[in-house]
C-alpha cells in the first residue's frame, strides 16, 4: 500500500479536534473550515490508497462509511454554524463521539498495514 501516514495522521487529529471543538460548544472559525477541507482531502487520499491496494477493499468500505458519517457531523457544522449544528444534531453527540471514536480506530487498523 501506498505511503499515507502523513494523511492518516492529520484526519485522526482533526477527526478529534473537530468533534472537541464541536462539543465544546466553541464557535465556528476560519481554521475550523481550513481543517475540515484540507481533512476531506487527507480521506481522499487515504481512500485511493486503500483503492490502489487491491486487497483492502472490506477496509475500504468500513473507512468510507465511517468517514461519510463523521462527515455529516462535521459539514453541518462547517456549513451553517454552531446554532444550525445543535439544532439538527445537538442531541446526537453521544452517535457522534462513537463514529469519531469508530473512524479512529479504523486509521489505527490502516497505519497497522505498513
Amino acid at each position: 500500500m501506498l505511503d499515507v501516514s502523513d494523511s492518516l495522521n492529520r484526519l485522526a487529529w482533526t477527526t478529534e479536534h473537530h468533534y472537541r471543538h464541536i462539543a465544546a460548544q466553541h464557535d465556528f472559525m476560519r481554521a475550523w473550515a481550513v481543517q475540515f477541507e484540507l481533512s476531506y482531502t487527507d480521506f481522499r487520499v487515504v481512500q485511493m490508497a486503500l483503492q490502489l491496494a487491491q486487497d483492502q477493499h472490506e477496509l475500504l468500505v468500513r473507512f468510507t462509511g465511517v468517514y461519510d458519517t463523521v462527515y455529516q457531523y462535521e459539514y453541518e457544522f462547517a456549513a451553517n454554524g454552531l446554532a444550525a449544528f445543535n439544532a439538527k444534531y445537538g442531541t446526537q453527540m453521544a452517535t457522534y463521539r462513537v463514529a469519531t471514536e469508530n473512524l479512529l480506530e479504523l486509521i489505527k487498523e490502516i497505519q497497522a498495514l505498513k
